[in-house]
């Protein structure tokens, strides 16, 4: 066997997890993995197991890499640039600060009274909950490494269009006229040692996981349960890939939720399994995501309706032209 699939299925899939849960539900449960309930269980265990492994590794990680990049050093790598570079910039920036969309008014505040442009602002604001490094790895496991870069790079895509119309658009005076007058508060950045970066890290992955522990499960269960139970035929007539209407049901379904890509993992692996096509299963996972109701409501709060308008529209359209063209060239990272 070729090295890289097997310390894929090993280490990324954990096939040996997956062989441990399935002797557990036979032999210590008595189930039989044909069965609706030993499939579930093994689903269950399995899928809670690995995210719950894969987020602690992954957080810490990805923590470690973040103590580089608090928000005073990302505002002054953005400070000097302009048009497509800035916003090139902002949306990769966002990939490696992983803070989530209910983050955005400090984010906003902190970035625009600094003087940044509004579109690298929503450049980086689109990418931060969309798209980072935990994310790949994690989409890997589930479904393939094509998958997931294929991901990550529409999601910079879609963040450097957004806040490329964002500034051609000049709506600043949508922009609340407190916002504007705060003052940026220039502080030096802090020089952490080793010991700091790894209680830094420890902490994120206490905090992190404490959040959405509860999402993980709410979405393994969910996932089970469509996985086993639902009827691939009543999937597919309402999200099937013939359907032009599955990537917009699939868009406005997730919009109202409020989770993570940890917690929408589950649900977009058994819609995979009962035909979905990837692109509505996108679709899904990108509203989730960057579209949650909370973080609208608290953007609202810094920007005026019009300008608020603006960026929602442009993601959604964005999601669904990325989820009809995924549905339909999708079969080539399969």
């Amino acid at each position: 066997m070729d090295i890289w699939a097997w310390l894929n299925n090993q280490l990324l899939k954990m096939q040996w997890l997956s062989d441990l849960v399935k002797l557990l539900v036979e032999d210590g449960f008595g189930l039989s993995m044909q069965s609706p309930w030993g499939a579930s269980l093994h689903f269950f265990i399995y899928d809670v197991c690995k995210i719950f492994i894969l987020l602690s590794v992954l957080i810490f990680s990805v923590s470690w890499l973040q103590s580089y990049f608090p928000p005073e050093r990302t505002r002054q790598i953005l400070g000097g640039m302009k048009g497509f570079k800035a916003n090139l910039t902002g949306a990769l920036l966002g990939t490696v600060t992983p803070f989530c969309s209910c983050s955005s008014i400090p984010l906003f505040i902190g970035f625009t009274s600094a003087g940044l442009p509004l579109g690298v602002t929503f450049s980086f604001l689109i990418s931060s909950p969309l798209v980072d490094l935990a994310s790949v790895i994690l989409l890997a496991s589930v479904f393939n490494w094509q998958v997931a870069i294929a991901y990550v790079v529409v999601g910079v895509v879609l963040a450097v269009i957004g806040g490329t119309i964002i500034s051609h658009a000049r709506m600043e005076q949508y922009v609340e006229g407190f916002v504007l007058q705060s003052k940026a508060i220039n502080l030096p950045l802090a020089q952490l040692s080793r010991s700091d970066r790894f209680t830094y890290a420890r902490a994120q992955v206490t905090e992190i996981v404490g959040k959405v522990w509860l999402y993980i499960l709410l979405g393994v269960g969910i996932g089970s349960a469509i996985h086993n139970w639902v009827p691939a035929t009543w999937i597919q007539s309402l999200l099937g890939q013939d359907h032009w209407w599955s990537v917009p049901l699939a868009t406005l379904i997730g919009v109202p939720m409020y989770a993570d890509i940890f917690g929408t993992l589950p649900v977009a692996e058994a819609l995979v399994g009962k035909g979905v096509g990837i692109g509505t299963v996108l679709a899904f996972m990108m509203a989730v995501t960057a579209l949650s109701l909370p973080s609208l409501v608290m953007l609202h709060k810094v920007v005026k309706a019009r300008l608020l308008g603006l960026f929602v529209g442009i993601i959604v359209v964005g999601i669904m032209l990325i989820g009809w063209v995924f549905d339909t060239f999708g079969t080539l990272l399969w």
